[in-house]
């Protein structure tokens, strides 16, 4: 788990240091992007899941001038199961968010959260997976080079079932475009 959170960090910081800005005519509110990352089980299903993994595609809107933006996130993780070692636990989820990016220079720390429907399944048989709906909440470094940014976030996810709840936080690298 070391090595990964210092891969992402070390690579976060030969992506970030050739910085370039772009003319305000150049500004575009429309974003995509993408991210990959490591999705770590917490709590009770931390007991039941091992570390796995994260991909997401990101749309955004990002308007001129204003600390706010909406992003719409479609993600896939999978974990493994303790328990069963050939079996994963599946979970996409389609989530709409709102971004609070801090007006800095250079880095900008940002707070995410929102809300969307997740789908928990597992590769064991016999078992349905079952669409509920969920939450995020977490934060991020972004870092603006010419023409695109890059980013560092962790995001806490919530989904609650009659026999419990699903917990995980993705720690994803991406770019924004």
């Amino acid at each position: 788990m070391k090595r990964l959170i210092i891969a992402i960090f070390l690579g976060a910081t030969a992506l970030t240091a050739p910085v370039a800005s772009s003319s305000a005519q150049d500004f575009n509110p429309f974003e995509i992007g993408g991210a990959l990352g490591a999705a770590i089980p917490v709590g009770d299903f931390g007991d039941e899941a091992d570390v796995g993994y994260n991909a997401t595609f990101i749309l955004g809107y990002k308007p001129a001038f204003s600390p706010l933006g909406f992003r719409f996130d479609a993600a896939y993780n999978e974990m493994g199961d303790e328990v069963f070692t050939d079996e994963s636990f599946q979970i996409p989820s389609f989530t709409g968010n709102l971004v609070f990016e801090m007006p800095t220079a250079g880095f900008r720390p940002y707070l995410i959260g929102g809300a969307g429907l997740y789908r928990v399944g597992t590769s064991i048989s016999g078992i349905e997976a079952e669409n509920k709906f969920g939450f995020n909440a977490g934060a991020g470094i972004s870092m603006p080079l010419s023409g695109f940014k890059v980013f560092v976030e962790a995001r806490y996810n919530h989904v609650s079932f009659d026999a419990g709840n699903v917990t995980f936080v993705p720690i994803t690298f991406g770019a924004i475009f």
